[in-house]
């Protein structure tokens, strides 16, 4: 968040800059002669392992801290995910990589800061960062006492951090449907409880999942993006950085999970363990599907934001497959919808809004959550959230001429109708 100038007399904080940690677990002289690795980047210090990867054991404490904050400093400026007039918002569960993302994002802006108090125009202002945690007690069995002491040790973890102050907002899962939290929470479980398949009901509380989408750095199909700055960075990295630098985390008591995505986390968590570079491999293979328009952020106009922020974000904006739809949705998980759906939604224009729902939605979506006796739906549709509704009534009223368009392939010319 430097000023950019190459001129720059103020004595700002230039990007290239590193955050500076205490040491507070740097091997020992005993440990390093066990090992007697060199860190391959300094040549100076003795270097750590334990974190797995293809990088495990060739980087000393320092240049592994350097390293880490590397790739979130390269995934936040190469996609623009952070302009000086921006107000930031930090999921904080409280386990490790959101510790992390809170502590990358808030090393930002305290550079930020001290390069505005620095800059004798301040022309540059500091983006603003929240802290947000969503306490899901009412939809998963965690002992009250327990998520009690969660909320406590995630405001002292907030309150520590240097200023700019960060305003920390929980946030009761039930209040999707109302600001009672009482009443919210029995709708919340009367919808769950609809749900019989498992999966499904994971899936209708993290909003679904659709790879191509989920694995980019930027979702923009809210109108709010979601970023994703951790993506490069191994879960065994960001448990040893925890380690190296004593930040504490926090992991609430659950059942074990028997969903599909339980089994898969179960599944590629083993695969870690025998070989840690198959995560990367994973990750790499992953990222070659092709994204959607909405996995970048919206182009930047702002003349407060630095040229050359907005140059990088021109070369690194991903080249979206323009013949996805990237207008069309599924109302209930968000996921983008293939044609042959949205032919299937056009077919029930008539039906009742039960009816239509149901045709609105992803094949996935039909198959693990929604009923299908249309009574039933009906019902199940009546007891959604008003978000969700309003969602399915903006795709209800869609301009036609646009879902004309979206499906003309699939469409029978005049000339064809008449033979």
């Amino acid at each position: 968040m430097a000023c950019n100038g190459s001129g720059c007399q103020s004595g700002c904080y230039k990007d290239e800059e590193e955050p500076k940690r205490e040491n507070l677990a740097v091997p020992t002289k005993t440990d390093s002669a066990s090992n007697g690795n060199i860190c391959v980047k300094c040549k100076l210090n003795d270097s750590v392992s334990g974190y797995g990867g293809i990088d495990d054991g060739r980087f000393c404490a320092d240049c592994f801290r350097s390293n880490l904050f590397g790739k979130f400093r390269y995934a936040v400026t190469s996609n623009a995910m952070i302009s000086p007039t921006d107000k930031v918002l930090v999921a904080f569960s409280g386990g490790p990589s959101s510790r992390i993302a809170l502590q990358y994002v808030h090393d930002l802006q305290e550079r930020a800061q001290k390069n505005f108090d620095a800059c004798r125009d301040r022309s540059l202002p500091v983006f603003g960062v929240g802290v947000v945690f969503i306490d899901e007690s009412a939809v998963v069995p965690i002992p009250s006492g327990e998520m009690d002491e969660a909320v406590g040790f995630v405001s002292s973890v907030v309150s520590c951090l240097a200023p700019p102050k960060k305003e920390l907002h929980v946030v009761p899962i039930e209040t999707i449907y109302s600001s009672d939290s009482s009443d919210g929470k029995e709708r919340l479980l009367k919808i769950l409880n609809a749900v019989s398949d498992p999966t499904g009901r994971e899936d209708l509380l993290g909003q679904g999942y659709s790879l191509p989408a989920d694995i980019q750095y930027v979702d923009a199909r809210w109108e709010i993006p979601v970023v994703l700055p951790l993506r490069d960075c191994f879960a065994q990295e960001i448990n040893m950085l925890c380690r190296l630098d004593g930040l504490k985390t926090l992991k609430l008591s659950t059942s074990p999970s028997s969903t599909i995505n339980g089994l898969v986390s179960s599944f590629v968590q083993l695969l870690q363990e025998e070989n840690p570079s198959r995560e990367s491999t994973i990750v790499r293979t992953a990222g070659k599907l092709i994204p959607f328009q909405f996995n970048k952020i919206p182009e930047i106009t702002d003349g407060h934001v630095p040229l050359a922020t907005r140059r990088r974000q021109k070369r690194y904006n991903l080249k979206s497959n323009e013949s996805v739809s990237s207008e069309s949705f599924c109302p209930l998980c968000n996921s983008p919808l293939d044609k042959s759906e949205i032919v299937n939604r056009s077919n029930h224009d008539n039906g009742s809004t039960g009816e239509f729902f149901y045709a609105a939605c992803c094949s996935s979506c039909q198959y693990q959550i929604l009923p299908r006796d249309s009574t039933t739906m009906e019902q199940f549709y009546t007891d959604l959230p008003q978000s969700i509704i309003s969602r399915s009534e903006e795709a209800n009223n869609c301009n036609l001429s646009l879902l004309r368009e979206q499906i003309q392939d699939c469409l029978l010319s005049d000339d064809e109708e008449e033979t």
